[in-house]
């Protein structure tokens, strides 16, 4: 039977009594837009493209050099400003710079496009009366959220500008994409919030829902740095570390706390490890549920079964730029899974 307008208001306090499906809709393709905003930042990391571009401007940033003097100006500074062209790239000619050039400014340019096509209809449906009191100011914050992202963008392109870095700092990217993913997994749960009427929670489950939802987080952002100290292009064995259990350079950073954000042993150690906790966690709770409908348990096992595999297939390849944009894309849609099985677990709010 198919689902009216008033039957997804009714009751629900995240939705008014017109507009909810473009709401929810366009709050699908706020998602989808982030996606593909993370992938377009990972090819951006994979290439080495993110210090192609070494100022921030806000708003006339969105115009590309538009002749040879642009370009020769965007090169020198590039040239002038960063570690990378003097240890990686010192060959590097315009052709070339022009090809990390466009990755970059495709990135910021998505973002920008991304703001524009959140506020807007957010005022529209604000002065329209499309939102509901208790939706708005998660929707403030989620907007809040995207501005903040791209001030630590930059915060992080920063860490390799003037600096004696070739990329940038690993834990700064690691926060970068962290966000990204905060903001993502908010705008599908105001999705979901808004979908009309749930199923009658299953509470038992969520204790163990939050505790997949907190690791599949953990196990990205462990990725985030695996990517960040290109730690994927070492230790290609598996399921050994250069045909040990622990690798021996595992602890071999001091102080000790710099081991978990630049030892490429230990990064990529500590998110095989992962790996295995959460597989574990997500076949546990396919077995524990697995005659309770409409969970999301069959589709969470699927899809932490084919990451894992995909993982390894990119390690044992040296991480080369298809299979890593993969399994980036892929683990996503597993913290879309794990967000999808917390949300069917509680309670649906009451005010």
């Amino acid at each position: 039977m198919k689902m009216t307008a008033g039957d997804i208001s009714a009751g629900n306090p995240w939705v008014a009594s017109k507009g909810a499906g473009l709401v929810r809709a366009w709050l699908l393709v706020i998602a989808v837009m982030v996606y593909a905003m993370i992938l377009v930042g990972g090819a951006t990391r994979l290439t080495d493209s993110g210090l192609s571009i070494t100022e921030w401007r806000v708003f006339l940033g969105a115009i590309p050099p538009m002749n040879d003097a642009d370009w020769a100006a965007e090169f020198e500074l590039y040239r002038s400003m960063t570690a990378q062209f003097q240890q990686v790239n010192p060959d590097m000619d315009l052709s070339g710079f022009k090809t990390i050039y466009w990755w970059e400014w495709g990135h910021r340019q998505l973002g920008r496009v991304i703001g524009i096509v959140f506020l807007v209809p957010l005022v529209f449906f604000w002065v329209t009366k499309r939102i509901t009191p208790k939706l708005l100011p998660h929707l403030l914050v989620l907007f809040a959220l995207g501005g903040l992202q791209g001030a630590i963008g930059w915060w992080m392109v920063a860490s390799g500008v003037n600096s004696e870095l070739v990329s940038v700092a690993p834990y700064r990217l690691m926060t970068h994409f962290c966000l990204a993913l905060l903001i993502i997994a908010y705008a599908f749960w105001l999705w979901l919030e808004m979908g009309g009427r749930r199923r009658p929670p299953v509470n038992e489950a969520g204790g163990l829902a939050n505790v997949i939802l907190w690791v599949t987080g953990v196990q990205l952002a462990l990725g985030a740095l695996v990517a960040g100290l290109d730690a994927g292009r070492g230790y290609t064995d598996w399921p050994l570390m250069a045909g040990k259990v622990v690798p021996d350079a595992m602890w071999a950073l001091e102080p000790f706390w710099r081991n978990l954000f630049e030892n490429e042993a230990t990064v990529q150690f500590l998110h095989r490890i992962m790996a295995y906790v959460l597989m574990g966690l997500c076949f546990w709770a396919l077995w524990r549920f697995r005659t309770v409908q409409g969970l999301g348990v069959r589709l969470l096992a699927g899809l932490v079964a084919a990451q894992g595999v995909l993982g390894v297939v990119t390690l044992v390849n040296a991480a080369p730029l298809g299979l890593s944009l993969m399994h980036q894309g892929l683990g996503v849609a597993l913290l879309l899974a794990a967000v999808t099985f917390g949300w069917r677990s509680i309670p649906a709010s009451k005010d």
